[in-house]
C-alpha cells in the first residue's frame, strides 16, 4: 500500500478527530514550513523521496506543524504546540513559514480557549515543535499557557538552556526559559505517566531526548504521537532516518522497535510533520511497513 504523493502547497485545513481509548484527539495546525528535502530524508535517494514528498526548485519540501489536543473530561492536553509567532521576516523567509492557520486560530475554531489547556507536552525542544510555548506580551516573554503544567525531557531542557555549537541551530533559550522561570515546567526522564493512560517515553536518537507519547497504550484502540521519531507517514521504514538526527544508530534501534510495536498493537499514529495525513495506522506488508489512513478502504 503506497500513499499518494504529499501536497506541495498548503492544503485547506479543518480539524480532524479520532477516538483513542478514553481520549478524543484533535489534529490542530500552527501553519507550515519548508525544509531541505535531502536533510529530511538522509541517505534515501532523491529519486525515491521526491516521488513521495515533491521538492520545490530550491529542493525544499513542505511540512506541517501539527499540534494535537487530547481531551478527556476536564483534561485538555496539548502535545507539541508548534513553531509560534516570534520570527523575523528574514528567518520566516528562510524556513518558508506560512503562519495560517495558527495554533490560536485552530484552537478558536474548535471552541477551546488557551486558558483551558491543563497540560502541555514537548517531546523535545526543537524550535519548530515548542516555539509556541512562549509569547511576547508588553515586551516580555511569558508562557502562552500559564495555567498549564508543562512537561519536557530533562536532557532537552538542559540543552535548550545551554545549547552547544552542534545543537544551537535547533534550540532557542527563549522557548524554554520563560516556562522554567514561571515554575510550571516538569523535567522528565525514562517513562513518565503525565496522567492515567497518557505516558511520555524518552527515547533519544533524533535528538538527545526525543520522545513519543502514548494514549491508553494497554488498549487495542490506543494512539501514539510519533514526534520526529517518524515525522511523516512516508517515513515508516526503519532506515528512512533524517540527516538531522544526532545519533543514527540509536534512531534506527528506536524506530525499529516502535514501528514493530505500533504495527503489533494497531495503535492510531499521530504525525506532526505530514502535510496530508494527521492520523494513520502502521501495518506490516511482508518485510516492510505501510500506513493505513482513516480515508483508506
Amino acid at each position: 500500500m503506497v500513499l499518494p504523493p504529499a501536497s506541495s502547497s498548503p492544503p485547506a485545513w479543518s480539524p480532524r478527530r479520532v477516538r483513542a481509548g478514553s481520549w478524543t484527539i484533535t489534529a490542530l495546525s500552527d501553519g507550515w514550513l519548508r525544509l531541505d528535502g535531502g536533510s529530511m530524508w538522509g541517505v534515501v535517494p532523491k529519486v525515491l523521496w521526491n516521488a513521495w514528498t515533491p521538492a520545490a526548485d530550491d529542493n525544499t519540501i513542505l511540512l506541517a506543524l501539527r499540534p494535537f489536543l487530547a481531551e478527556r473530561g476536564d483534561q485538555k492536553v496539548l502535545v507539541e504546540p508548534g513553531v509560534g509567532d516570534r520570527w523575523s521576516p528574514k528567518l520566516a523567509r528562510i524556513y518558508g513559514l506560512v503562519r495560517s492557520p495558527t495554533l490560536a486560530g485552530s484552537l478558536s475554531t474548535i471552541g477551546v480557549a488557551e486558558d483551558a489547556i491543563t497540560h502541555v507536552i514537548g517531546t523535545h525542544a526543537h524550535w519548530d515543535h515548542i516555539g509556541a510555548w512562549a509569547v511576547e506580551r508588553d515586551g516580555v516573554l511569558v508562557p502562552r499557557f500559564p495555567r498549564a503544567r508543562h512537561f519536557l525531557p530533562r536532557v532537552e531542557r538542559d540543552v535548550a538552556l545551554g545549547a552547544d555549537p552542534v545543537r544551537a541551530a535547533s534550540y532557542r533559550l527563549e522557548d524554554v526559559e520563560p516556562i522554567e522561570q514561571a515554575g510550571i515546567l516538569t523535567a522528565i526522564e525514562g517513562v513518565q505517566e503525565v496522567l492515567p493512560g497518557l505516558c511520555v517515553h524518552v527515547l533519544g536518537g533524533h535528538s538527545d531526548g526525543v520522545s513519543v507519547v502514548t494514549f491508553d497504550e494497554e488498549r487495542d484502540d490506543g494512539a501514539l504521537f510519533w514526534s520526529d521519531v517518524v515525522p511523516t507517514a512516508h517515513h515508516v521504514q526503519p532506515p528512512y532516518i533524517m540527516a538531522y538526527d544526532l545519533d543514527v544508530a540509536r534512531s534506527f534501534s528506536v524506530r525499529s522497535a516502535w514501528l514493530a510495536r505500533a504495527a503489533d498493537r494497531g495503535w492510531t499514529g499521530c504525525f506532526y510533520h505530514d502535510v496530508d495525513h494527521a492520523f494513520g495506522r502502521v501495518v506490516r506488508e511482508g518485510q516492510r511497513y505501510a500506513v493505513v489512513t482513516p480515508g483508506d478502504a
